[in-house]
């Protein structure tokens, strides 16, 4: 899941923290040794906030859609964050590692081609992974199919037209 961050998180450290965030995406050797430390803390800090479902409604359903796919498809189903939210991928795949899976599947709810997270964070970050535990079959279940992205989403609209 993409991730968001908590509605109770302090705004001062939330405006830093998003200040730092766009230091890095433009000019990421900008940032000095302190720079770069603050934003690992308050990064720490908004990942690992305490979450509720009046919070942080994105991620209590996020754990709910899990719980709905793990339901469907029978499958173990662990929920990871690219942003603001732990754990983050790396973190969920070791502890699956740790407990002993063999084969990780990793899906993304971001469906189409063209964004940074799906298209490129997340392959780069299981390539990553796959170097490090060269044991593990880790498969990454994307991208979707467009017709059954058209699909889905026209059984959407179909469910409010009738």
């Amino acid at each position: 899941m993409h991730g968001s961050p908590p509605n109770d998180f302090p705004k001062r450290e939330l405006a830093e923290l998003f200040g730092y965030h766009a230091r890095l995406e433009t000019a990421p050797h900008s940032m000095d040794e302190a720079s770069q430390i603050r934003y690992a803390e308050l990064d720490r800090k908004m990942r690992n906030w305490p979450r509720t479902a009046e919070n942080d409604p994105f991620h209590a359903a996020s754990l709910s859609l899990a719980q709905q796919l793990e339901a469907v498809s029978g499958l173990e189903t662990r929920v990871c964050f690219n942003e603001f939210c732990a754990p983050t991928l790396e973190e969920a795949v070791k502890g699956a590692v740790e407990e002993g899976f063999q084969r990780i599947a990793v899906v993304t709810p971001m469906m189409t081609r063209g964004g940074e997270h799906a298209e490129h964070e997340i392959p780069a970050q299981i390539q990553k992974l796959q170097s490090e535990f060269p044991a593990i079959r880790l498969i990454y279940a994307w991208p979707f199919e467009e017709t059954e992205i058209a699909r889905f989403l026209s059984a959407q609209v179909s469910r409010f037209l009738e």
